[in-house]
């Protein structure tokens, strides 16, 4: 092996842990040359769990495969990673002294006091330089939470959109009858929930400008794209009786391979990341925007042209994410 690398993973004994580890340590992400030393973290009850799931790894015998580590001390698990994938949260629907927790304002605090906790050790004993993912909902605002409390400029804080780009561009494949690899160019703008924005106007599809690729309907695209997309997640948990597990797995192993590659030029990726005002879009928010990687850093891309329609809709998604950072700004540091 020429190198190594350290991945801490929260949430690790569930179902997107189970579908994601194995192609994280099989060598597939980060290449064969690289030995992937992986820290699982689970709250204690769940321990025994993951003892399990790591005994399956070791029993894979991936060549690429380090040193396993099972803890629910995240100080232990988040020492000296490179990339941090942060997929367990509260979800909607669990009981918290006995009361069910339906209301996202709830949802919110709940998890912001996680992902305050977590923020701090992420900052204090992962390297300064890391990579950090978040996956469980509501990532957005769980990412600027944690972001907030990590206080290293040197990490890159994402929350995961590539599960939206990946939904939108199947759909555009099947609408254009192209494959769905020759759809490029393609930005989730603003939040991880029913209200971001897949922009047809500013991708390509087959060397074609997305909505000419489309047949330019717009009727399509507003009563029945973005709608599918918006509420692909809903449609999965109704018709699995649980939440997107393998597609929000390997979507997350997307982003972390789009931000350790280089971006192919003309192309981008989608995360949501610390915004910084450009496209009009506020400050200090955790916000879906087209990115590029140089295989080192990423930055936003600069030259997406925003519609009228476009601009309607990332500005209500925009909305969502300073109503949701209002509601807890009292857990951002």
């Amino acid at each position: 092996m020429n190198s190594s690398i350290t991945v801490a993973v929260t949430g690790a004994a569930g179902q997107i842990g189970y579908a994601l580890l194995p192609r994280l340590a099989s060598g597939e992400i980060f290449g064969p040359d690289v030995r992937v030393n992986l820290k699982l973290i689970e709250i204690e009850p769940v321990l025994p769990k993951l003892e399990g799931t790591a005994m399956e790894l070791t029993d894979c015998a991936f060549g690429a495969l380090g040193d396993i580590t099972c803890t629910a001390d995240i100080e232990t698990g988040f020492g000296d990673a490179d990339w941090v994938l942060l997929l367990g949260s509260m979800p909607r629907g669990i009981v918290v002294d006995g009361r069910k927790i339906e209301e996202r304002s709830d949802l919110l605090r709940i998890n912001g006091g996680i992902f305050t906790d977590q923020g701090r050790a992420i900052g204090r004993f992962a390297r300064p330089d890391a990579r950090v993912l978040v996956v469980g909902n509501p990532a957005n605002t769980n990412a600027l939470i944690g972001r907030s409390h990590a206080r290293q400029e040197g990490q890159l804080w994402m929350a995961m959109t590539a599960l939206d780009a990946n939904r939108a561009a199947a759909q555009l494949a099947r609408r254009s009858g192209s494959e769905v690899r020759s759809v490029r160019r393609l930005c989730i703008w603003g939040n991880h929930s029913p209200t971001m924005y897949p922009d047809v106007f500013n991708a390509q599809i087959g060397g074609q400008p997305g909505f000419e690729a489309i047949g330019s309907d717009q009727a399509w695209l507003e009563s029945d794209f973005l709608p599918v997309v918006q509420q692909r997640g809903k449609a999965i948990i109704e018709a699995r009786g649980a939440s997107s597990a393998m597609s929000a797995a390997s979507s997350a192993l997307d982003t972390v391979m789009q931000v350790a590659r280089p971006t192919e030029a003309g192309d981008c990726f989608s995360a949501a990341v610390f915004s910084d005002g450009r496209y009009d879009i506020p400050e200090g928010l955790m916000c879906g925007l087209p990115l590029f990687s140089d295989g080192g850093s990423v930055r936003v891309i600069d030259d997406f042209e925003i519609s009228d329609l476009s601009r309607r809709y990332i500005d209500a998604s925009v909305a969502e994410l300073i109503e949701e950072r209002d509601a807890v700004r009292d857990l951002i540091g």
